[in-house]
C-alpha cells in the first residue's frame, strides 16, 4: 500500500486528494539518490515536457531551491517533491514508483490523465491532445 502525501502550495491550502502518490519503493530510492550524491537537502522535481513517442515526456531532475509557484509535496522518509504549475495540470493524481527487474529499472510514473501512453511508459498523451485510450507505437526502442 502507498502512503499518501500531503501538498504544500504558497498559493493555495492542503488539499484533501494527494496531488502525487509516491510509493514506498520510490520513496527509498530517491532517498538512496540523494545520500550518494550527498544533497540530502534537495527534492526532486517532476516535470512534463513537450515532446516524447507520444507527445508530452516525463522528466525528473533534483532541485536545490523550488522557485515561488512550485507545488511543494512532502512524502514520507523526508523526501520532497516540486512540480512547476504546468506540469501540475498533466500529472496530478499520478503515482511514482520505482521497478527493479532483470531486464532493467526504473522510475515509473502511473498517470490517470495519460489516455495514450508509449510502451516504454516515458511519454503520454492527454485527452486534449487528441489521444486516443490504445497505447501508440514506441520509437525508444525500450519494450
Amino acid at each position: 500500500m502507498t502512503d499518501l502525501i500531503q501538498q504544500e502550495n504558497t498559493q493555495t491550502d492542503v488539499v484533501d486528494e494527494p496531488t502525487l502518490v509516491v510509493t514506498p519503493m520510490a520513496a527509498a530510492k530517491i532517498k538512496e539518490l540523494l545520500t550518494v550524491r550527498n544533497i540530502p537537502d534537495h527534492a526532486l522535481r517532476v516535470f512534463v515536457s513537450g515532446g516524447g513517442c507520444s507527445g508530452l515526456q516525463y522528466g525528473m531532475a533534483f532541485e536545490g531551491n523550488p522557485q515561488e509557484y512550485d507545488t511543494l509535496i512532502e512524502a514520507q522518509d523526508g523526501i520532497r517533491i516540486v512540480i512547476d504549475p504546468t506540469s501540475l495540470m498533466y500529472i496530478s493524481g499520478a503515482t511514482i514508483d520505482f521497478v527493479d527487474s532483470l531486464m532493467g529499472g526504473g522510475f515509473r510514473i502511473d498517470n490517470p490523465n495519460a489516455v495514450s501512453s508509449c510502451g516504454c511508459g516515458s511519454s503520454f498523451r492527454t485527452k486534449s491532445e487528441g489521444g486516443t485510450s490504445s497505447d501508440g507505437g514506441c520509437g525508444c526502442g525500450g519494450h
